[in-house]
């Protein structure tokens, strides 16, 4: 009787923990949800594999779980932790490293190092905000791992092998094929790329994940990733860049935050997350150039920057702004919204 009630508590503890890590990965896009968490994962594992880049996955699934176990040791807020709020930086440092690094042992210390760290950094970014009513997003992701980037340049044990050459702007040539089918790929790499994924059908699975989670947050990443395609191509961006869907990713996550999470959905949410997609491609390609001469990505600095100019004025539409807690503004939307929420999953 006492081993079978051990064995019932190990096993809960397991499964708690693995929703925990789940509701991590869903976090990335601000959906509290393991079930759209799960269909990240899967998105990454297949995009990754597909490439020919399963370290990325196992990277993602390290940096997560590092990420998470940190905000345990460093006894964080559990709320926190139970929203999967400590892992969703961590899994991004685990997409970014194998991306960029090359795969020795001292790339997999250092990631592990990186991961952990995000998770006190976002604490201590947080803090610093919270009198300006804003949240730090990605941006522990972004600068711990710029940090490390930019170290590797430094140090032979981190080979930057998956990086771009230090250089400066040079010609680049348009996008050429406008066909309807590429198109469309471009569009849900768009959307694959929030995790640094270079597929389509990762794309795809995103998107579905968010529709289990919530209907309009699908609705505005894939309207995110048009709006940015759409402009790229009427200004002429790389050709490159935008096959690659390199300028869809930074908008998606600009028009879910805006749109969905820190606004209730409505005509003038809309308008403001339309003007906020806009104003992120247009943060996006001015990086790719003040980033180039040191060969690093933007990552998702362009979101978080576009993000904040776009919650900081604490514009006021229906309610009094606070945009330091995305978890209590998305439940009180879901629920205006007549949603189930459910905490369980």
């Amino acid at each position: 009787m006492v081993k079978t009630f051990i064995r019932t508590e190990n096993t809960e503890g397991i499964s708690d923990f693995v929703r925990i890590l789940l509701r991590g990965t869903g976090q990335v896009m601000f959906q509290n949800n393991a079930w759209t968490g799960l269909l990240f994962l899967i998105g990454i594992f297949w995009g990754a594999y597909h490439e020919g880049q399963g370290l990325v996955a196992w990277g993602a699934l390290v940096g997560l779980t590092v990420s998470t176990l940190a905000g345990y040791l460093l006894r964080f807020s559990l709320h926190d932790g139970e929203q999967g709020l400590w892992g969703f930086n961590g899994v991004l440092v685990g997409c970014a490293f194998p991306t960029f690094l090359g795969n020795t042992v001292w790339m997999w210390l250092a990631l592990i190092l990186c991961a952990a760290l995000s998770t006190w950094v976002r604490k201590g970014f947080n803090n610093v905000m919270a009198p300006w009513k804003v949240n730090s997003f990605t941006f522990p992701f972004v600068f711990c791992t710029w940090m490390f980037l930019l170290a590797a340049r430094a140090m032979h044990s981190l080979p930057t092998v998956h990086m771009s050459d230090p250089s400066l702007p040079a010609a680049f040539s348009s996008v050429e094929s406008l066909r309807f089918g590429h198109l469309l790929i471009y569009w849900l790499k768009g959307i694959a790329q929030v995790f640094l994924i270079d597929s389509w059908v990762t794309g795809l699975l995103f998107l579905v994940g968010l529709f289990v989670a919530n209907r309009w947050a699908a609705l505005w990443a894939a309207a995110g990733s048009a709006l940015a395609l759409l402009t790229v191509l009427l200004f002429k961006a790389s050709g490159s860049q935008i096959a690659e869907g390199l300028y869809g990713y930074s908008p998606v996550l600009t028009a879910i935050a805006l749109a969905t999470v820190f606004y209730k959905p409505g005509w003038r949410s809309a308008v403001w997350a339309v003007l906020g997609i806009l104003v992120t491609v247009f943060i996006q390609a001015g990086m790719y150039v003040m980033m180039a001469p040191v060969g690093i990505a933007t990552l998702t600095a362009p979101f978080c920057i576009a993000t904040w100019l776009f919650l900081l004025p604490l514009v006021r539409f229906d309610e009094e702004p606070d945009h330091s807690n995305w978890d209590a503004a998305n439940k009180k939307h879901l629920a205006h919204s007549g949603a189930v929420v459910n905490p369980q999953k």
